[in-house]
């Protein structure tokens, strides 16, 4: 019990300290943990764990949704609302039709979605702080 209260502490420091680049960088994990959770439970049979999985995956894409700036984010705000509606509609798609080829897909654009915010995490981080959060 005490471990896993550290634990839920410990992650919210990690939260509650993080850039906003880190944060997306954090959804972006989470989405395709449970991208991939999803998928692997469709391939066993588990549709309960299935739909779950999934479900959590689309409620991290609507956050990131939410969070667009539309106003000021011009053209790469309205790149980024394609590629998470389209994301988000495979998701739901492979959950009715208990079909892997959509997560698939949603898994390959989160994950070159995710290289980009980690190269954009590189490029704005002050010098010598990539050492710093290694414990």
């Amino acid at each position: 019990m005490a471990h896993g209260r550290f634990v839920q502490e410990y992650q919210k420091g990690s939260v509650n300290g993080a850039s906003p680049v880190k944060l997306v960088i954090m959804l972006y994990d989470g989405v395709l943990r449970f991208m991939e959770a999803g998928k692997h439970a469709m391939l066993a049979g588990n549709v309960e764990k299935q739909n779950q999985s999934l479900q959590r995956a689309q409620k991290i894409i609507m956050e990131l949704m939410s969070c667009l700036d539309m106003q000021n984010g011009a053209e790469i705000a309205t790149n980024l609302l394609a590629l998470y509606t389209y994301s988000l509609e495979q998701l739901v798609q492979s959950n009715l039709k208990d079909e892997p080829a959509g997560i698939d897909r949603s898994i390959s654009i989160f994950s070159e979605l995710r290289e980009s915010w980690v190269a954009i995490e590189k490029a704005v981080r002050p010098t010598g702080e990539e050492t710093e959060h290694a414990a």
